[in-house]
């Protein structure tokens, strides 16, 4: 493993410049001879068609340069809530974050979120405060916000001269120097007399948060009231590493302002992959340290999937241990197969640059995988090491689809399956209880983003509608019923009468089928056809043809004729004796309540709290969480249609949720007749 490598993901808000900072840095590194624009369509890692349109990231894009002796893996990823799976991704391959803060909108719900996984996962973090040339940037307002957010912990280890318009000079505390910048070129100077007492103030504050965080920097700097540049450097670098410290730099991306400086640090205090956390993993039992260093086993993951137009698809994955060349056979026990490793590329936007192997701590793309996808691990042939894959947020956006051309289904479900080894944070499913395929995604641009996809690469146009909702079927009382089959046709005919009784089980018990004839009134053999007739009427309930849950049905009684009974006979008397006592019982529909996490900040509470109202949600709590609150509440999934599409308007884009399935409850009676009614009137439509 190269110790000068460094591998980190710049995150936050949408809109905060991350795209922008990353075409800054190739910049710096040589990579591009021109910086790109967002608003022309000619950054490096927002190449795909779709980005460009809508001048945001939809995914995560590899980038990689060279900096003062030192290989930077940059992992851009987008900001839009949306594509958060994406940001999970890049985090989880990284070995720092780097969290891009808007000067005038500070500390937005993305960057909060983003810098929580980036915790998450243990990783040193750096804060970069950009687009300081707006006229209302406030570097000590958005400074101290940062600080309320995430602690005392974050340290400026700059001074921004001149925020606002024309901002061009920062003082860098650690080597107490001033840059100035012209045409993103940095010049070198003494501090301004002007600017050396609030500079020397701002260097004794860093000092003495850096020997807070070791005992014998503290007491020497206690004892001698200053430590030396190496030993301020080196207590810094390791309370980076240890999370004790979150340094904070100033710059604009778009002029090129302060980004030299930016990389600078990350060579310098960023992690090199061997000191890195997330080294140890679960093997089975076993807790198993991985040796960061190339001569060790392999330890790879995929994190991401790419379909490359000419190419097929490209396996991008993080090298943890071990090293790979083209004609390897690895091991990959996700799918219990091997893999044989074909051309082996750096990756930089869409443009590739063949290598002839790859060692721990690289970050690269492969090609021609026969069954390697997404969050799969690559191991030594032979082995067995999975390692932890990663962990995407629950999908809050369910539409019913259907191919829009007459025999199209087969080719969308196609197309949908290798989308989803590319973006495994959206599910499909055919539901064959409502009869519908479902997709379900993390929101209505990942929707539209996914529509547009599958047409332009397979070819398939879909329609799409507001699903059906899972109702189930129950009852409140108990009652009894006798079915007689009888049938004569010449011949042998068909005979058999039940007798039973139902009553209601407590929620979440299910079905239960009780036996208590007696005198050989319905002989044993046939029980079991009564117990299959009752059962296959469950799963279509005689009130609106939902599923029966919780229902215990006995056979008490009954009759049978010695030639014309038979399997078919009992089984279609106990399915009607069933639906007869079912309507007799005090039948019910229950409603799926999902349970709800809304964060949103305080200003919208109220707001957030009506709607709830108005969807028959209810509230069950609340905590605090810096300036935001957590709304835990419950709701019908009939009433939170697209709610995060609903939320996110709401909330000026600053309000997100998660939902989790908990329990079927009663549905009430003036919303069950027009459930009832709905489902009659559909009946009618099937059968004429």
């Amino acid at each position: 493993m190269s110790e000068q490598t460094r591998n980190f993901s710049l995150i936050g808000h949408s809109g905060a410049g991350k795209t922008a900072l990353s075409e800054a840095m190739l910049f710096d590194m040589g990579v591009v001879n021109r910086i790109g624009r967002i608003s022309d369509g000619t950054t490096t890692s927002d190449y795909d068609s779709g980005e460009i349109e809508r001048q945001i990231s939809l995914k995560v894009s590899l980038l990689n340069g060279d900096w003062q002796g030192s290989h930077l893996n940059v992992l851009d990823t987008p900001g839009y809530a949306d594509f958060i799976s994406e940001t999970k991704a890049a985090l989880r391959v990284s070995d720092a974050a780097v969290a891009v803060v808007d000067s005038v909108t500070g500390i937005e719900i993305g960057t909060e979120r983003t810098w929580n996984f980036a915790a998450e996962y243990g990783l040193p973090r750096v804060i970069f405060i950009n687009k300081m040339d707006r006229a209302e940037a406030d570097a000590d307002q958005v400074l101290e916000l940062a600080r309320e957010r995430f602690g005392r912990q974050v340290v400026p280890l700059q001074m921004a001269v001149n925020p606002g318009e024309g901002f061009n000079q920062v003082i860098d505390l650690v080597a107490m120097k001033a840059y100035t910048y012209q045409d993103g070129e940095a010049s070198e100077a003494d501090i301004p007399t002007e600017l050396q007492d609030e500079a020397q103030a701002a260097y004794e504050q860093l000092v003495e948060s850096i020997a807070e965080t070791d005992e014998e920097l503290m007491e020497k700097y206690f004892s001698e009231g200053e430590l030396s540049n190496e030993e301020l450097v080196e207590g810094l670098r390791k309370a980076i590493l240890q999370q004790e410290l979150f340094p904070t730099f100033y710059g604009d991306a778009f002029n090129n302002v302060g980004v030299d400086r930016l990389l600078d640090a990350l060579v310098q205090f960023a992690p090199a992959p061997i000191e890195a956390p997330g080294l140890k993993f679960q093997d089975g039992e076993e807790e198993v340290a991985l040796d960061g260093r190339a001569p060790a086993p392999l330890a790879a993951l995929v994190f991401k999937t790419l379909a490359e137009q000419h190419v097929g698809e490209l396996c991008l994955l993080r090298l943890f241990a071990g090293s790979i060349k083209p004609g390897d056979e690895v091991a990959n026990p996700d799918k219990r197969s091997t893999e044989r490793i074909g051309q082996i590329f750096h990756l930089c936007g869409n443009k590739r640059t063949e290598v002839d192997g790859a060692e721990a701590g690289d970050i690269v793309a492969l090609v021609k995988l026969k069954n390697t996808h997404t969050t799969d691990t690559l191991c030594a042939k032979g082995g067995s090491l999975q390692l932890p894959g990663i962990e995407f947020p629950e999908p809050l956006l369910r539409v019913a689809i259907h191919a829009r051309e007459q025999g199209g289904e087969d080719k969308m479900a196609t197309g949908l399956s290798q989308l989803h080894e590319e973006d495994p944070s959206f599910l499909m499913q055919y539901d064959g209880e409502i009869r519908q395929s479902i997709l379900h995604t993390q929101g209505e641009l990942h929707l539209e983003t996914l529509v547009n996809r599958l047409k332009e690469r397979f070819g398939v146009e879909i329609d799409m509608e507001s699903p059906r909702i899972p109702y189930r079927e129950t009852i409140r009382g108990n009652a009894d019923a006798q079915y007689r089959h009888k049938k004569q046709s010449g011949g042998r005919g068909q005979f058999g009468e039940v007798q039973l009784r139902i009553g209601p089980k407590a929620r979440g018990e299910g079905f239960e089928f009780l036996n208590e004839v007696v005198g050989g009134n319905i002989p044993s053999n046939f029980i079991p056809a009564i117990e299959k007739g009752i059962v296959e009427t469950l799963v279509e309930g005689p009130v609106a043809g939902y599923q029966v849950i919780d229902v215990a049905a006995t056979v008490y009684d009954g009759k049978h004729h010695p030639v014309d009974s038979d399997e078919v006979s009992f089984k279609l008397a106990g399915s009607h004796a069933f639906k007869d006592a079912f309507l007799k019982a005090k039948p019910i529909l229950l409603e799926p309540i999902y349970h709800l996490e809304i964060t949103v900040p305080e200003e919208f509470m109220g707001d957030v709290m009506g709607d709830l109202s108005s969807r028959r949600g209810r509230i069950s709590g609340m905590d605090a969480d810096g300036h935001f609150q957590v709304i835990h509440a419950e709701a019908p999934l009939a009433e939170i249609d697209r709610y995060a599409t609903t939320l996110r308007s709401m909330t000026q884009g600053k309000g997100f949720h998660a939902q989790k399935f908990d329990r079927y409850e009663d549905v009430p009676g003036d919303i069950m007749a027009k459930v009832v009614e709905a489902a009659q009137k559909d009946d009618e439509k099937e059968a004429a």
